[in-house]
């Protein structure tokens, strides 16, 4: 089984505490590593949770709000001072290009390899692996929702392959492929030898309005990430701040047909009784939980 592996770098919103960083969220899958968005502070959240800067691969940016992004300016010089090798790919939405050009004018001498696209709705990257995908969300400045899917793998099946006799030879990758082969003059099908391992899926939907796309792109994953800055009481100031409730979030998992729920992105007026979010989204999808900085988990 291939896990994704996922840490909470930063959990809060706009004003951070003395227990939420700014949002940033770290994947690893096989060891790529990737990070969704990079508040200010997410390297020093990278130093507790004892993993290094140098392993990311990619930043995938959901929009260009301070408490998103503030963190890479600092985060793309200590890359430079510490001699990072690797092609950096950063992702977003209109007006990463332009954003991105200016923050590497402000730190001139940053001197390391830098690939950006700007993306919108769709597939962003594709491999035998695994699917990245966007969609545009609604919070009055371009933004996205991003997923990631591990595909379905064919997996051989060791004691049957055993009981066969079939050598470590090219038929093995022929039935990998799902190919029937031909061994001591018989033909042996693939389906015999082998079965399917069911992928996984992992979507990450911040600032936005409650929206249909927030809804598709959350559809069958194994763990939804939601916003939460709001509570029901104040769902006429979400919608005019064009953010979520914790009902609404968790309507989201509910219609998206998700298998866990992580409310993230959380306010500090709830700092001191979280349990206020965490109540009002099990009135509408029980398997919810708040994130917690540094929190890990295996999906």
């Amino acid at each position: 089984m291939k896990y994704i592996d996922l840490t909470f770098l930063g959990t809060g919103n706009a004003v951070p505490t003395e227990l939420r960083n700014h949002s940033a969220i770290l994947l690893n899958f096989e060891g790529e590593h990737f990070l969704f968005d990079c508040g200010e502070g997410t390297q020093r959240q990278f130093r507790k949770a004892k993993t290094s800067i140098h392993k990311i691969s990619s930043i995938f940016i959901t929009h260009w709000h301070g408490d998103h992004i503030l963190g890479i300016p600092a985060l793309l010089q200590t890359l430079a001072m510490t001699d990072y090798k690797k092609t950096l790919e950063i992702y977003g939405p209109r007006g990463t290009k332009r954003n991105m050009d200016e923050i590497l004018n402000l730190i001139k001498g940053t001197e390391i390899s830098l690939k950006v696209h700007e993306i919108s709705s769709g597939k962003i990257i594709e491999n035998k692996k695994y699917l990245i995908e966007a969609i545009e969300l609604e919070h009055g400045t371009p933004a996205l929702a991003y997923s990631f899917k591990v595909k379905d793998q064919i997996r051989l099946n060791k004691a049957k392959l055993k009981k066969f006799k079939i050598p470590n030879s090219p038929l093995i990758g022929k039935l990998q492929q799902g190919e029937d082969i031909i061994f001591n003059g018989k033909k042996i099908k693939a389906s015999q030898l082998t079965y399917k391992e069911p992928g996984k899926k992992v979507s990450i939907v911040l600032d936005t309005k409650f929206c249909t796309n927030a809804i598709k792109i959350s559809e069958n994953s194994d763990l939804a990430i939601v916003e939460s800055s709001f509570s029901e009481q104040e769902k006429d100031k979400a919608g005019e701040r064009m953010h979520l409730t914790a009902t609404q979030a968790a309507t989201i998992a509910k219609k998206a047909k998700a298998k866990k729920l992580a409310l993230t992105h959380i306010s500090e007026r709830y700092e001191h009784n979280i349990s206020i979010i965490e109540k009002e989204a099990k009135k509408v999808f029980k398997n919810v939980f708040v994130a917690k900085d540094l929190q890990t988990l295996k999906v």
